[in-house]
């Protein structure tokens, strides 16, 4: 006969506080709020209430963890989020997967090509940032191998970026630009970094931490998609103060617990614009009288914007819009 399971206790002793600095996904490290580090595990069956996802604990949380009758630490409770920022798991379509808790602003790095980053991914995660009310800190990495072409239109995702809002920073690992503004931009504050795989967010974080030395990938010159080097999340620490949230590179980024109607409300020109539609619960999908579609003819509204829109009101697949924002050849 196999032997029983043996029952774990925790120790009812009064509980350590801490942040969870790194989440393997069957462990994780806690920092304590007196510096020190304790490996942690949970129990399998911590949840919490309300969000189905597949990581009850996600780093950024603060916690409380007690030590536990088979000599390991346990997390045993998670305080409110102050936020969080959530995608759809990628395997399992009806599970989220929360990337980050507690976090000032997130970083969202993408590239022009090489690998090319969909227009609609980076639409899909500032739209999740509005939801959750995070900013959100747009950088186009890889500055360096840009033709005359490429920069051309990267100023105008620029434009089109910055007349909705959202501070857009041009950034290059091999000659320094934009890594000044990006360590300012940074300072003091706990910032989530996401993108694409192989945009470049290791090479960002050796930047903004010297001596770091996190491993850096190599991008597919045939299918020109980069490869994961990021295998877990992890909080690091900055010299100039505050944090950096590392997670693994992600290949698109669905959107969850969104409803149709509030869709517009993440799109912040959609938003202004809809409040001029004949109807007060248009929805931009061909109503009579719909202001924001004049606004995307007019050219008042990008194509390309209007398009990601769309794709999460339908939930298809993610696609680069057919507009005059695409990539040159």
């Amino acid at each position: 006969m196999s032997e029983k399971k043996k029952k774990i206790t925790i120790k009812a002793e009064s509980a350590i506080e801490g942040t969870v600095i790194r989440n393997t996904g069957s462990s994780y490290l806690v920092k304590s709020d007196t510096g020190e580090i304790y490996p942690c595990r949970i129990k399998g069956n911590f949840r919490i209430k309300g969000i189905r996802t597949t990581n009850p604990v996600a780093v950024g949380d603060r916690v409380k963890i007690n030590y536990a009758s088979d000599d390991a630490y346990y997390i045993v409770d998670i305080e409110k989020r102050k936020n969080y920022i959530i995608r759809k798991a990628s395997n399992l379509s009806k599970e989220s997967h929360i990337l980050a808790a507690n976090i000032d602003q997130a970083l969202l790095v993408a590239t022009i090509f090489n690998p090319e980053t969909p227009l609609t991914f980076i639409d899909r995660f500032l739209a999740t940032a509005e939801a959750y009310s995070i900013p959100v800190v747009l950088i186009f990495n890889k500055q360096d191998t840009w033709t005359e072409a490429i920069t051309e239109y990267a100023q105008e995702l620029k434009t089109l970026y910055e007349e909705i809002g959202y501070k857009v920073i041009f950034t290059s690992t091999k000659t320094g630009t934009g890594i000044e503004n990006l360590k300012e931009t940074t300072k003091n504050k706990t910032s989530l970094l996401a993108g694409n795989s192989g945009v470049g967010k290791s090479s960002i974080i050796n930047c903004l931490v010297p001596g770091l030395n996190l491993k850096t990938g190599e991008v597919s010159d045939i299918h020109h998609t980069g490869t994961h080097t990021t295998t877990f999340s992890e909080m690091i620490e900055l010299p100039e103060g505050g944090n950096v949230i590392d997670v693994p590179g992600v290949k698109g980024f669905g959107t969850i617990e969104f409803e149709k109607a509030q869709v517009s409300h993440y799109f912040p020109e959609i938003f202004k614009s809809g409040t001029e539609c004949k109807y007060s619960d248009c929805l931009h999908i061909g109503e009579p009288g719909c202001a924001v579609i004049k606004d995307v003819e007019d050219g008042k509204i990008a194509p390309s914007r209007f398009s990601s829109y769309l794709s999460i009101m339908e939930d298809t697949d993610e696609t680069i819009a057919e507009s005059k924002y695409r990539k040159p050849h």
